[in-house]
């Protein structure tokens, strides 16, 4: 449902939340009084310095390293436009349309800040395209993260002019099409209009809003899923329990324990402690005996919120990183009304970015891990506590289809490789700074390579959990569903509405697929939120 109110943008206020529901279209934006106000005064003190003829980075003198060659004032808008052209040369696969969006509204609210000395018409150009869902095909490679993330903005920036490939009503088309066909007058880049627009980390930035999004729906299911796998392996609820962690009281992991405990509330299979130690037999007099049931689980199990919560209090810290920049002016120059003065600076660098990415990916990736060596536990007949090995429904031997199904085997393997993938994609971008543009981009930031490696990473993640999750349903069904706690039988519900039983062996992709769309819809998310 789309909310009668638009976003406001200022330039210090946009919410991350905010970002992802235009993204998604749910909102639309408008840029705040106060911040036109701003805008218009920057571009003012612009138009007055350029009058004076003295140079300018990027507005009268040439961009990088070519700082040291200046024009004249008469020049300064050609020089915007070249600016544009010949960064349009970006590679790879498109991006996402929730992407850009994100993309697009951040861009926005950065310039609506008032210290890129802007023309306001171009970011009211940037506003309309953004509620009439007017997204540009923009590749994915091509930005090292500085000067902010110059190729794909590039792609922003000339579809904000008339030109360029865009998405629109269902159909890819020319800008100019789609501006003739709306009626909109062409839009002309004026001095440091251009450079305001794609000298800003704002690409990174909206992958990374994104992600931040996914990854906290991801720390959901790992604990909804760890959940399953207790149950399914008659596991110690009391391995959450609320004492444990307030003896070490990260946030983070506090809060997935305490998801986990209420998850297995009503739980006849995963017990409390006191419950593990009543089925077992009294030592009495026997020097020795083997338990009945083990009072302690393996670490992947009893460790879940231990892993799960660094997640948690990464996003946690990530998020306000993100939020800090998509409210920030990421440009150069910047131009302060106060002074009545231009400066110089870094702010394109977007290395808070690329830390919080990389920091998250590793986050997300060891979850990925912790839940594919829960599944090894669940399929292996030495560990599983009973259950069949692979989960195959096991045949007696005079029957015809004895030995013949394997059930879960090949669906390990498979999940065994994805997170092989997903941890072998954690090594951190921000160490491969490559020295570009004649040595003047001697130190850069690769914020957007890390935001979507970030992506790369929860959709490999995604994918691990769907496996564990169909794994886990099965396990479910071999023990007795009307023995699991509430959470977990609406899950089970969920999942056998398209995933019937595996009671002999069959292709499980289609299985797959399903509870993918399902998790990545927050349908799971949705179960346990409701306790």
């Amino acid at each position: 449902m789309k909310s009668t109110d638009p976003v406001s943008l200022d330039g210090e206020g946009l919410t991350i939340d905010e970002v992802l529901s235009v993204s998604r279209g749910e909102a639309h934006v408008a840029i705040a009084d106060s911040a036109r106000k701003l805008m218009d005064a920057s571009r003012q003190l612009k138009l007055d310095l350029v009058n004076l003829k003295k140079p300018i980075y990027g507005v009268t003198t040439g961009f990088g390293d070519s700082a040291d060659r200046q024009i004249s004032p008469d020049k300064a808008a050609q020089l915007q436009k070249n600016l544009v052209q010949y960064h349009i040369n970006g590679t790879g696969s498109k991006a996402p349309s929730d992407v850009v969006l994100a993309t697009m509204v951040i861009r926005a609210n950065c310039l609506a800040r008032g210290a890129s000395a802007i023309n306001p018409a171009v970011v009211d150009r940037l506003v309309s395209m953004i509620n009439e869902r007017i997204i540009p095909v923009i590749p994915q490679r091509g930005s090292v993260g500085a000067s902010g993330d110059l190729v794909p903005l590039c792609y922003l920036a000339n579809t904000i002019t008339g030109s360029g490939e865009v998405r629109w009503r269902g159909r890819v088309d020319d800008m100019e099409v789609v501006r003739t066909e709306l009626g909109w007058e062409p839009v002309t880049l004026e001095a440091k209009d251009g450079l305001a627009l794609i000298n800003g980390t704002s690409f990174s930035s909206g992958f990374a809003t994104l992600a931040l999004a996914d990854a906290d729906r991801i720390a959901g299911l790992a604990e909804l899923a760890t959940s399953m796998a207790s149950e399914s392996l008659l596991g110690n609820r009391g391995h959450f329990a609320p004492f444990v962690f307030a003896a070490k009281p990260h946030p983070g992991q506090a809060q997935a324990a305490g998801h986990i405990y209420e998850i297995l509330t009503d739980s006849q299979l995963a017990m409390d402690h006191s419950q593990v130690l009543e089925v077992n037999d009294a030592l009495d007099e026997k020097k020795f005996q083997k338990l009945n049931r083990s009072v302690q689980d393996r670490y992947s199990i009893r460790c879940a919120p231990h892993v799960i919560g660094v997640l948690r209090d990464t996003i946690a810290w990530a998020a306000e990183w993100v939020r800090l920049e998509i409210n920030s002016s990421n440009d150069n120059p910047l131009f302060s009304v106060e002074d009545e003065e231009v400066f110089s600076g870094g702010n394109f660098y977007g290395g808070h970015v690329t830390q919080a990415m990389d920091a998250l990916k590793t986050a997300v990736a060891n979850i990925a891990d912790l839940l594919e060596r829960q599944l090894a536990l669940l399929v292996d007949e030495r560990f599983n506590n009973g259950l069949p090995t692979n989960l195959a429904p096991l045949a007696s031997g005079d029957e015809a289809e004895a030995g013949l199904h394997h059930g879960f085997k090949g669906m390990q393997l498979a999940c065994s490789a994805i997170t092989a993938e997903a941890l072998k994609a954690t090594m951190p971008a921000s160490v491969f700074s490559r020295s570009t543009e004649s040595h003047n981009q001697d130190k850069v930031s690769m914020s957007a390579i890390a935001a979507r490696d970030a992506t790369t990473v929860i959709r490999l993640a995604e994918e691990v959990t769907a496996i564990h999750l169909l794994a886990g349903a099965q396990g479910i069904d071999l023990r007795g569903i009307d023995a699991a706690s509430t959470v977990t039988r609406r899950a089970h519900a969920t999942i056998r509405e398209k995933s019937p039983f595996v009671a002999e062996d069959r292709s499980l992709q289609a299985d797959i697929e399903y509870v993918l769309e399902g998790l990545r819809a927050d349908r799971f998310a949705q179960l346990a939120s409701q306790l």
